[in-house]
């Protein structure tokens, strides 16, 4: 079990969230908290790095649209960058893959052209 670890900076286009470790039951609490302290402007996007992801259960995967909800909420946006194969593969079968904006990595995300369309 890899603890979670979560950390934020900020791109040009709003706030990116490096997510690292296992994002599962216990820890996906963590990540709702994170979530909570932050504020989006309308129009701004929210990117969630997952490539240091080692594992994400259901709790994980409802903590993610959650992230998306918060965002959606708040007139923002939400990005999955560089989600790993085990969790991308998830994504997939539930449908979750037509949901989520997901790119290759975060420059992709939040570079001008991308942000913008």
């Amino acid at each position: 079990m890899s603890p979670l670890t979560i950390a934020s900076r900020d791109a040009a286009t709003g706030p990116v969230l490096k997510i690292t470790g296992d994002l599962d039951y216990a820890t996906a609490p963590e990540l709702r908290t994170a979530l909570d302290g932050l504020t989006l402007t309308a129009g701004q996007l929210l990117v969630l790095e997952l490539a240091g992801l080692d594992y994400c259960d259901s709790s994980g995967i409802s903590t993610l649209l959650a992230a998306r909800n918060l965002a959606i909420q708040q007139n923002a946006h939400l990005a999955l960058t560089a989600v790993p194969d085990h969790t991308a593969r998830i994504l997939h079968i539930v449908g979750l893959d037509h949901v989520f904006t997901i790119h290759p990595d975060t420059r992709a995300a939040t570079s001008p052209i991308t942000a913008a369309s």
